[in-house]
C-alpha cells in the first residue's frame, strides 16, 4: 500500500489534535519524498501559544535538516497560515506552501494581510490552496461547533 500523500498525513494529524482537545491542524514539512517534519497543534498540551503545527513542523524540520533554512521544502498544512506561521515560513525560506482550508478571520496568506504580497516581506514562496480542504474545513467546523 503507498504511503499517504503529505496533506493525507498532516489531516491525519489534525484529527488527532482534535481528539486531544486541540484546534485541528496539522501541518508536514517534506523535502522531496522525505519527511522531516509532521506535526499538529499542541498549544494546550504545552501551555504554548505559539505551539501551532507549522511552527512545530518548522522548528523540527530544521532540527532534522540541520542548516538553519528550509530552502528547497515544502509545507503542507490543513489551514491557513495565520500571520506568526506566515511570518516564519518566510523567515526559513520555504519553497512551497500547500494548505487545505482558508482561514477568513485569522489567516495571513490569502486573506487579511497577505503577508508574502508585502514589500517588506523578503521571501515569497509558491502558495497552493484548496487541497484537502473539504475534509480539512469539516473537521473545523465541528470541533468550533463542539465548542459552542
Amino acid at each position: 500500500m503507498p504511503a499517504p500523500s503529505p496533506m493525507d498525513l498532516a489531516l491525519t494529524l489534525a484529527e488527532e489534535a482534535a481528539s486531544l482537545g486541540e484546534a485541528p491542524v496539522g501541518a508536514v514539512v517534506m523535502e522531496g519524498d522525505v519527511v522531516l517534519a509532521a506535526e499538529r497543534n499542541r498549544m494546550k498540551a504545552l501551555g504554548d501559544p505559539t505551539a501551532h503545527a507549522e511552527m512545530l513542523a518548522i522548528r523540527t524540520a530544521l532540527e532534522n535538516r540541520g542548516t538553519g533554512r528550509l530552502d528547497g521544502c515544502d509545507l503542507y498544512v490543513t489551514l491557513e497560515p495565520c500571520a506568526m506561521c506566515a511570518g516564519a515560513i518566510a523567515h526559513v525560506r520555504l519553497r512551497r506552501v500547500y494548505f487545505a482550508a482558508e482561514d477568513t478571520k485569522a489567516g495571513a496568506v490569502e486573506n487579511g494581510i497577505r503577508l508574502f504580497e508585502q514589500p517588506t516581506c523578503h521571501h515569497k514562496p509558491e502558495v497552493i490552496g484548496g487541497i484537502g480542504a473539504g475534509r480539512s474545513e469539516a473537521m473545523l467546523r465541528a470541533f468550533f461547533r463542539a465548542l459552542r
